[in-house]
C-alpha cells in the first residue's frame, strides 16, 4: 500500500516529532541545541511558518507550529534537516542518516488541542526526569511563556494573548496550565495522533477539514473506501 502524504493544511496549527535514528542522540553539545534553534529561525521565517512552541531533547524534538504558505512547513523541515546534519557530522567526525526517515505531524483542532500540545510540549523535560520542574529547562519555550526570557523563534498563536489582559496576567496563567499538567487521554492522543499522522479534533473538525483537502484524515476501518466527505459548516480554526 502506497504511503499517505503527510497531511498539511495552511493556517491549521500542527503537532511536529523529529527523532534520531535508533534514537541516538541529536544533540551532543550546546552548540548542537543553539545550532538548532538557530537554523529553525532562519528557516520558518524563510517559508513563513509561525512557531508556537518547541522542546529539544536529546534525541529528539517537539514543534507546535501553523504554516501560513502551502508547503512552507515540508520546506522548512526538509531546510532544517539537511543543513543541522551537514554541521553535526562534520563537527562530531561522523558520517550516515542522523534522523529516523521522516518527521511525524498531526494537524489539531485548536480550540480544543492547542494549549494542551503546547504543556505536553514544555512537560517533556519533567515527564523525562530530567528535570523536576519545566523552569529548569532551557531548551523549551517554557521559559518564554512563563516570562524568563525572550525568545525570537516564539510567534505566540492568538489564543495565548487570550489567557489574561496583561503579560503578567498571562505568564501566571499560563504556568498553572503547564504545572496542571494534562491528562492521560490528552497526551496519549497528541502522541498517537502524531505518530500515525491522522488529524487530532472532533468530528465536525475533521468533516470541514475534509473539505480543504483530498488526503485521509482518519483511519478507515477494514473492507471500506475511502471517500472525501461533503462540505461541513466553516468551523474556526
Amino acid at each position: 500500500m502506497a504511503r499517505l502524504p503527510r497531511l498539511t493544511v495552511t493556517g491549521y496549527p500542527h503537532h511536529v516529532i523529529l527523532r534520531g535514528n535508533n534514537r541516538q542522540d541529536i544533540f551532543r553539545s550546546t552548540a548542537d541545541y543553539q545550532r538548532m534553534l538557530d537554523l529553525l529561525f532562519e528557516h520558518s521565517r524563510a517559508n513563513k511558518v509561525d512557531i508556537h512552541a518547541y522542546v529539544l531533547m536529546g534525541n529528539h524534538l517537539h514543534l507546535l507550529l501553523t504554516p501560513q504558505e502551502d508547503q512552507g512547513l515540508p520546506k522548512m523541515m526538509q531546510a532544517v534537516g539537511r543543513s543541522y546534519v551537514q554541521v553535526f557530522n562534520k563537527v562530531h567526525a561522523r558520517t550516515g542518516t542522523l534522523w529516523e526517515g521522516r518527521y511525524r505531524s498531526t494537524l489539531i483542532q485548536t480550540d480544543r488541542y492547542l494549549l494542551a500540545c503546547m504543556a505536553y510540549i514544555d512537560l517533556n523535560p519533567v515527564r523525562a526526569h530530567m528535570v523536576a520542574q519545566p523552569e529548569d529547562y532551557v531548551w523549551s519555550s517554557y521559559g518564554h511563556y512563563a516570562g524568563h526570557r525572550t525568545d525570537r523563534l516564539i510567534t505566540p498563536h492568538t489564543l495565548v494573548w487570550a489567557l489574561g489582559n496583561t503579560p503578567f496576567a498571562r505568564e501566571a496563567a499560563y504556568a498553572e496550565l503547564v504545572h496542571a499538567g494534562i491528562s492521560a487521554d490528552q497526551q496519549g492522543a497528541l502522541t498517537d495522533a502524531t505518530l500515525s499522522g491522522w488529524a487530532l479534533g472532533d468530528d465536525r473538525f475533521v468533516t470541514d477539514l475534509q473539505s480543504q483537502t483530498e488526503r485521509r484524515l482518519v483511519k478507515t476501518k477494514a473492507g471500506r473506501p475511502f471517500s472525501k466527505t461533503k462540505p461541513a459548516e466553516k468551523l474556526e480554526k
